[in-house]
């Protein structure tokens, strides 16, 4: 689940869920749904996931909520949609160093791309986190750009603007990284655009620190400002952003 915020016609449900997930209310998000079908157990799923990366906490519910959600899962969409999360489960372990199960990742990941078919909305999805895997575990940044790129056409071809934002923040990572400030900055600021306009503030603090990366003060220094107000507003979420948040304050 990437999720696109909420509009007017949305389902009460998950116009509820989408304001809680954006503040950082996992767990109040999760509790709202019964596992009881494939989408609503790899919905749960995806938001407990989703806490363990933020917030590094709740591992075991979400490897429950993981369990539940493989054994619903009866079609090829959705025992790929349930790898994915596997998969995402592992690499948020492997990155935070609970434990490394970057092999468990790799492998997860790759089931899905075998179940997912290429061109469906889930694969956009699968190719960011294919992405991510590629940068930050096995070091390999033009893979990464490969995987973004695609996720990042998929994302546009579904209409998914969570997603979207995320494709233009890590490209503009790796942009910032070769030395192409303009399109980092470009990047970094679609990114932040998207997710302000989503509401989707949980996300919005490393929007702003990405687009610190690429500017010089005193607007560094403003945005990383921002971003620790919203990171002391949500409770010290992403945890994984404090020392660039406080190396602001």
């Amino acid at each position: 689940m990437s999720g696109t915020g909420t509009t007017a016609g949305d389902d009460p449900l998950q116009t509820a869920i989408w304001r809680l997930r954006s503040r950082a209310c996992w767990a109040d998000a999760a509790a709202l749904l019964e596992p009881r079908t494939a989408p609503a157990a790899l919905q749960r799923v995806s938001l407990l996931v989703e806490r363990c990366l933020y917030a590094e906490q709740g591992w075991d519910e979400a490897e429950d909520a993981l369990r539940t959600a493989e054994a619903l899962a009866h079609t090829d969409e959705e025992r790929g949609a349930a790898a994915c999360e596997r998969g995402q489960l592992a690499y948020a372990a492997t990155l935070l160093r609970v434990r490394d199960r970057a092999d468990e990742a790799r492998s997860a990941f790759g089931r899905a791309a075998a179940l997912i078919a290429p061109g469906a909305v889930a694969r956009a999805q699968l190719d960011f986190r294919r992405g991510l895997l590629a940068e930050n575990i096995t070091r390999s940044p033009q893979a990464a750009k490969a995987a973004y790129r695609r996720a990042h056409a998929g994302a546009l071809a579904h209409g998914d603007p969570l997603l979207l934002s995320s494709t233009w923040r890590h490209l503009a990572g790796l942009a910032l990284r070769e030395g192409e400030l303009a399109e980092a900055r470009h990047g970094f600021a679609e990114s932040l655009r998207i997710r302000e306009e989503l509401g989707f503030l949980v996300g919005t603090a490393p929007a702003l620190v990405s687009l610190a990366d690429a500017e010089t003060d005193p607007e560094a220094g403003r945005l990383r400002a921002e971003a620790g107000r919203l990171f002391r507003l949500l409770g010290g979420v992403p945890t994984w952003l404090a020392p660039h948040v406080d190396a602001g304050l």
